[in-house]
Formats: C-alpha cells, structure tokens, sequence
C-alpha cells in the first residue's frame, strides 16, 4: 500500500543520506530540504554508522529515515544494514543504487532495507520510498 506524503509526513523527520559522490548526495539534500525534511549528510556507511551511534538514545537526534547508496568506501551500504541488523538498531533503511545485480536487492531486503531504488531515480520516487519507509 503506497502513502501519499503530505506536509505532516515531512514536518520534523530527520533523513540522513549517506553517497559517496557529492554532487548526487547534495542533490537529494537539497531536494529533501525544499520538502520540509531536515537533512543529516554522510559520505560512507562509517560516517552514517557515527551519525546513528551519536543519535541512540537521543530522540531529538534520531534519523527517522535513512537514504543508502550500496558501493561508498570504507562501509557499503549492505555494510550499513547489516551492522545495523547487528546492533538491533531498528531504523527504517531506503537503498540507492546503480550498479547492482538485482541479487543485491534481495540480500538488502533480507537485511531490513524498507525500500530498494535504482539510480537513475525519479526524486518522487524516493520521496514515496522515504515515506513508505517510515509508514512501516
């Protein structure tokens, strides 16, 4: 069942979107931003994990949802699932990919990632996918 967002949907939700690459990672922020959404910016999966760790405990801090590209140095975003799924972190997870088989989304799927988007993608359709993600 699919969620239309609305301006409640997005008032107050913190994203972190974690991409290696700069240009596109600044560009789903600012996309978010225009939306309503504060937005928390990682450049791999060991800064997103920081991010989440410093987060734990704190529900002011907290992301509510987080964007994930698969291939980033240091952690890969199957990286990122699975030491969440490690450390019982519970944190709705969207993936973002271009070179994946479609092997990759099962196995992100299996590791609790709410919503699988392959690059290029349509910024509604992560939108969708951000709320949908949430919603569950």
């Amino acid at each position: 069942m699919l969620h239309r967002m609305t301006d409640e949907d997005v008032t107050g939700m913190t994203v972190i979107v974690a991409d290696d690459d700069d240009a596109l990672r600044d560009l789903i922020a600012d996309a978010l931003r225009s939306d309503g959404y504060k937005v928390v910016e990682a450049r791999d999966g060991e800064e997103l994990l920081s991010l989440v760790a410093d987060s734990v405990g704190d529900a002011a801090t907290r992301p509510d949802v987080v964007v994930v590209d698969v291939r980033m140095p240091k952690l890969s975003g199957l990286g990122v699932l699975e030491e969440l799924r490690r450390t019982y972190v519970r944190l709705p997870v969207v993936v973002i990919t271009g070179f994946s088989p479609d092997s990759v989304e099962v196995v992100a799927r299996r590791l609790g990632a709410m919503g699988v988007l392959r690059k290029p993608f349509d910024m509604d359709d992560l939108r969708t996918a951000i709320v949908n993600a949430r919603a569950r």
